[in-house]
């Protein structure tokens, strides 16, 4: 064979490679979105900066289809990721479960039918049924408040907590909690009890813990709808011994409050952002468009709010 014929049958080969990996590149993306129904304000900010990506993404890549559902509980969502998969059937999944155990074996079989999955928020108890997970850090959501209530209250008081629902992230914000308490053997952490991440209900569970505990310092709310649920039954029982009111993400309303300064229970927040889905999003169809991979895990840092910084994180625009 000669030098010429050599050279040509590479420049074939590597022309062929070449556009193997663009038809790899080019292959349509038929993305799933499963989010939860917009049942409070955090959800509300979730479900529409999910339909600001669908709107974004598909304007830019003609090859991008994004198709979303959303489920008032984990039974519902389950039954759409079926759908999703065998009538959809789609190729790629971002899935924010409704409840972490429940929605494990729904998102792997989901999984098993080839496509390809990131789980966001509230991860699954089996990690092999997910490709890549994208959070918030929800170690720092628990550790943010618990050493803010520890300094304000100089390591000395009663506290109570609102939990969210059993999912594996509100077990990380309680043990990241819980872990900095220990190291405030005179604060005592009264009680503990899921409010659903709702204001109703946090109202209700603040009444029951202002009926059994006469002397409560600090109350901590992991969401800020939980929170201001806890406001308003602490404000009608006229409650004055709580000091500290804390909750969590940075609602537009709670960080305003913040900045007017206004009551002196609450001084500080810490951030977790609804819009980590758009970005879920977008960073799993863009991944998915080049035939990539997401790494297995991406953290959104999450940071103390207070006077200082609350401008850079109130959206007076935002949903949430």
């Amino acid at each position: 064979m000669s030098t010429q014929t050599r050279r040509s049958l590479m420049l074939a080969t590597a022309a062929g490679l070449a556009f193997a990996a663009t038809s790899a590149a080019a292959e349509p993306v038929n993305l799933g979105v499963s989010i939860p129904a917009a049942t409070h304000s955090f959800m509300g900010g979730i479900n529409y900066w999910a339909n600001q990506a669908k709107k974004d993404l598909e304007a830019k890549h003609k090859d991008l289809k994004i198709t979303i559902r959303t489920a008032a509980n984990a039974i519902e969502q389950a039954n759409q990721l079926q759908d999703l998969s065998t009538v959809t059937k789609i190729n790629a999944l971002v899935v924010f479960p409704f409840e972490s155990a429940a929605l494990t074996r729904p998102v792997a079989n989901v999984k098993a039918k080839g496509a390809y999955v990131t789980v966001v928020d509230r991860g699954l108890t089996d990690t092999s049924a997910q490709d890549a997970y994208v959070a918030g850090d929800n170690t720092a959501f628990g550790k943010i408040p618990a050493e803010y209530i520890a300094k304000t209250l100089g390591g000395k008081g009663n506290v109570v907590a609102l939990r969210g629902i059993p999912t594996t992230l509100d077990n990380e914000r309680m043990d990241a909690f819980n872990a900095v308490l220990k190291g405030h053997p005179d604060i005592k952490l009264l009680d503990a009890k899921y409010a659903n991440w709702n204001r109703d209900d946090a109202y209700k569970v603040t009444q029951d813990f202002l009926t059994r505990f006469k002397d409560i310092d600090a109350f901590w709310a992991a969401d800020d709808d939980m929170a201001f649920g806890a406001i308003r039954a602490i404000d009608q029982a006229g409650r004055k011994d709580i000091k500290v009111i804390f909750g969590g993400a940075g609602a537009k309303d709670m960080v305003k409050i913040i900045l007017d300064g206004k009551d002196p229970r609450i001084q500080a927040n810490v951030s977790y952002s609804p819009k980590f889905i758009y970005e879920s999003i977008k960073l799993t169809a863009e991944a998915r468009l080049k035939g990539e991979k997401l790494p297995a895990t991406t953290i959104i840092p999450s940071v103390l709010i207070d006077k200082s910084n609350a401008k850079e994180f109130y959206h007076p625009d935002s949903p949430f």
